[in-house]
């Protein structure tokens, strides 16, 4: 993951789906249309990087020399090159369609997926790679991220969405701390990794408590996100989504402290968390805060 961020969502796409997609509207949407494709962004989420992945692999049978060829081939493409990427997972898939590789083409594809914008088909994949991995928690991780981020007042059974995105995460967050270091990682290589997984399980669970309006369980997994992200500036995503549950938890000098950090990014999100810092801080001066 090397301190990139995937895209899953334009930041101020994100912005204008929380303030219209709000808990009444979630529990009165009617079905529609499931997994929308955002638009990229490119500084809103974590990227899988194929030098830190944390899962092990098992022992298999040899593959023919064909086959063998063909996933190293697939794996040596750049990932700039989106649907050149796309189309050669997909290939190979349909060509060895039992392949002990597929785990490690789902897994790119995934990401592909996202960062292309087709976040329906990044779930799809993503399904199937953790049902054949079940410890692919960098899989698990940015799926629970994912998930919650793309939906909108359209979504398809939305509660159903938000069960599996929290199922998600809380099983990255169980088993990222238990994975042995795979041999050769580095160190801290193997620390940064671990961080970014459990920074994108902490920040999808926190944004699935505060799609069903529980403000309060939602603002520690956002600080959790915020606090371990080892990227050189939190994800403003989170930063933002922090400011919005504690603001409206009514905790009003916390929400105008990560609206101000938020607005201090360079982002989508930028001049909506300028004007969270401003609303909480005006609410703090003539509301009582509550409790934490």
């Amino acid at each position: 993951m090397s301190g990139k961020r995937t895209k899953i969502l334009t930041s101020a796409t994100l912005a204008v789906c929380l303030s219209a997609f709000t808990t009444a509207t979630f529990a009165q949407t009617p079905p529609a249309q499931s997994g929308q494709q955002p638009a990229p962004a490119a500084k809103d989420k974590k990227p899988a990087d194929s030098g830190s992945k944390l899962d092990i692999p098992a022992a298999q049978p040899p593959v023919n020399a064909e086959e063998d060829a063909a996933v190293k081939a697939f794996q040596a493409l750049p990932s700039t090159d989106l649907p050149k990427k796309i189309a050669a997972g997909e290939d190979f898939l349909n060509k060895y369609p039992e392949s002990r590789y597929r785990p490690t083409v789902y897994s790119a594809l995934v990401f592909a997926y996202i960062q292309s914008g087709n976040a329906q088909k990044a779930f799809e994949v993503g399904d199937k790679e953790v049902s054949l991995k079940p410890d692919d928690v960098q899989t698990m991780a940015v799926l629970s991220q994912t998930i919650p981020r793309a939906m909108g007042p359209n979504t398809t059974e939305p509660e159903k969405q938000l069960a599996k995105a929290e199922t998600y995460a809380k099983r990255a967050i169980e088993i990222t701390p238990t994975l042995p270091k795979p041999e050769g990682m580095a160190d801290q290589n193997f620390v940064v990794a671990k961080n970014e997984t459990l920074s994108m399980a902490h920040g999808g669970l926190g944004l699935v408590y505060f799609r069903r309006g529980k403000y309060a369980d939602a603002i520690p997994e956002l600080e959790q996100s915020v606090k371990i992200d080892p990227n050189p500036s939190p994800d403003p995503v989170n930063l933002y989504l922090l400011g919005m549950a504690n603001q409206k938890a009514s905790h009003f000098d916390e929400a105008a402290a990560a609206f101000t950090k938020c607005a201090a990014m360079t982002s989508g999100l930028q001049a909506a968390c300028k004007s969270g810092a401003d609303e909480s801080k005006k609410q703090g001066s003539t509301q009582l805060s509550a409790p934490k």
